[in-house]
């Protein structure tokens, strides 16, 4: 009995310190024309104003959307909070989170598609929830203490096609981007293939987004004159973010990068 306690002691204390840490991502909410967008904001540890920091975005997966401006934060966010990381890559961390309703990409979902999960749609229009974040980087690159040349996009799942999706809209925006277990529109790629450096990555027994998807934006990518780098794990369904963010190089390679 004596056992059972401690450990329930120390999962409470654990559970709270990770509560603890994940509230150093403010709430905040965008509002443009009447529509909200709801983000967490990690601001530079011993942030100064009088200096600039790299800012980096990170779009959630399918499963984090809604509007308790929470879900976003359960992959990724710790990345960021390590203290290792947060001294050697201190930054601007945003975590803006996708209406329940909505996509980041502004495509058609066709699962039984062989060559690609996604679809140009009829409208050039980004999504509702695509545009807010649009919006928010547009606003927040103007801020002093932004450095504009070191602005990152990453983003798994649904955030992976946003990622790519978001280098479409904004190819001068971004200094690297790292799509996970994603997929996009070929079309596309030359807005951004030769502007932005990408590190893809998949697990290569994906069975919800194909391995296939992220190879052939590599492909196309390379066709179109950019040189990404991508990474495949073996035996790895659909959680392949795990790997991703376990990489020794990540946040490293993301942040060697500076927009030319």
């Amino acid at each position: 009995m004596k056992k059972n306690s401690t450990l329930i002691i120390i999962l409470f204390f654990t559970s709270a310190i990770n509560a603890q840490n994940l509230n150093l991502f403010e709430k905040e909410i965008f509002i443009n024309e009447g529509d909200t967008l709801k983000y967490r904001i990690l601001k530079p540890e011993n942030f100064d104003q009088n200096k600039i920091y790299p800012l980096h975005l990170f779009l959630h997966g399918a499963g984090e959307r809604g509007n308790d401006n929470e879900l976003q934060l359960v992959h990724g966010a710790k990345l960021f909070l390590n203290k290792e990381n947060r001294k050697e890559f201190n930054s601007w961390v945003i975590f803006p989170q996708c209406a329940s309703n909505d996509y980041w990409a502004n495509m058609s979902f066709d699962l039984s598609d062989k060559e690609s999960m996604t679809k140009i749609r009829d409208s050039d229009e980004p999504n509702l929830s695509l545009s807010l974040v649009l919006k928010l980087m547009d606003s927040l690159v103007q801020k002093k203490q932004v450095n504009t040349d070191k602005v990152y996009v990453s983003g798994l799942s649904m955030g992976g096609m946003g990622t790519f999706e978001i280098l479409f809209r904004r190819p001068n925006m971004f200094a690297a981007a790292t799509p996970i277990c994603g997929d996009g529109i070929p079309q596309y790629v030359s807005e951004y293939a030769k502007k932005v450096p990408l590190w893809i990555f998949h697990g290569s027994s994906d069975k919800v987004v194909s391995p296939r998807y992220s190879l052939k934006m590599a492909n196309a990518i390379i066709a179109a004159g950019g040189s990404p780098k991508i990474t495949f794990y073996e035996n790895v369904g659909h959680n392949s973010w795990n790997n991703a963010f376990s990489e020794v190089d990540f946040l490293k390679w993301i942040h060697s990068k500076t927009k030319n």
